[in-house]
């Protein structure tokens, strides 16, 4: 079992930047492949971007590729995203989950742990 929170989220006006943080419980968080999903209003929750265990691999949607960057730190249990050039579709509650198994995925059924999420909300 593993708790995520999230924190970082808030409002920024386009082009600027936001740093999000999910804190991890436990001990096991580096045998855990991370990711970051994100849900705008009426929309489905859908794929940000992912880390191996290691930090050795990242994976990225294509909308976001060439602006946000993830992130971990074993050592303090948290993954981070960076995101930069921030546009008003990126506006949506962003959540980390964990994921237990070897491969790195995309899909959030495939995730075992889920954070309650941090709202980001970017302004034109």
């Amino acid at each position: 079992q593993v708790r995520l929170e999230e924190s970082g989220g808030g409002w920024v006006q386009a082009g600027g930047s936001l740093r999000l943080s999910c804190a991890a419980s436990g001990r096991t968080f580096s045998t855990y492949g991370m990711g970051w999903f994100r849900q705008a209003p009426g929309k489905e929750r859908e794929f940000v971007a992912a880390i191996s265990r290691r930090g050795g691999g990242t994976y990225y949607a294509d909308s976001v590729k060439g602006r946000f960057t993830i992130s971990r730190d074993n050592a303090k249990n948290t993954v981070y995203l960076q995101m930069n050039n921030l546009k008003p579709e990126d506006t949506a509650v962003y959540f980390c989950a964990a994921d237990v198994a070897i491969l790195v995925h995309r899909n959030a059924i495939d995730y075992d742990y889920w954070g309650q999420g941090t709202q980001v909300t970017v302004s034109s």
